[in-house]
């Protein structure tokens, strides 16, 4: 785009041919930039992460032990220990072996040990093992085949080194 003054000289509607026309930058129709699409800001993975728990569907079978500095939830069958903050195993989900939390709720069924500081047996519970707890809730119809006892202040949970 260019600016004219008053005082610049007009051109009339008719150039001659022989006669260039000056042709500055200024007045040079300046074509539109194409637009370059704005990159979206990359998602935060550490809320993604604390967003829910780490979820062991039906469909797998874990052998091993499973360690996490947060939530687990499993809904499929483990064979090893667990470690978590806070551990469900929901409706139709199978453990064997050790499950060591913060929190442990059991819907499914553990053969092995439960040691928290809040334990919660929902009526679909089917306990085979010991149950060390400082506070523990129990909904009629849950099984247990074991001992419930109170544990010390401190519940015996080993936390999770983080990756690098």
């Amino acid at each position: 785009m260019s600016m004219f003054n008053r005082n610049d000289n007009k051109e009339t509607s008719v150039s001659a041919p022989d006669k260039p026309r000056d042709v500055t930058p200024a007045s040079v129709a300046q074509a539109p930039k194409p637009v370059q699409p704005v990159a979206a800001p990359a998602p935060d993975l550490s809320s993604a992460r604390s967003a829910g728990p780490s979820v062991i569907s039906k469909a797998l079978k874990i052998t091993g032990q499973l360690e996490s500095t947060e939530d687990i939830r499993i809904d499929g069958e483990v064979e090893g220990d667990i470690h978590g903050v806070g551990v469900t195993v929901g409706n139709g989900a199978k453990v064997k072996g050790s499950v060591y939390g913060q929190t442990v709720e059991l819907a499914g069924t553990i053969e092995g040990k439960i040691e928290a500081k809040k334990v919660i047996l929902t009526s679909t519970a089917h306990m085979s093992g010991d149950v060390i707890h400082q506070d523990i809730r129990i909904e009629s119809g849950a099984y247990i085949d074991g001992h419930c006892r109170p544990g010390s202040n401190k519940v015996d949970i080993k936390p999770v080194a983080k990756p690098n």
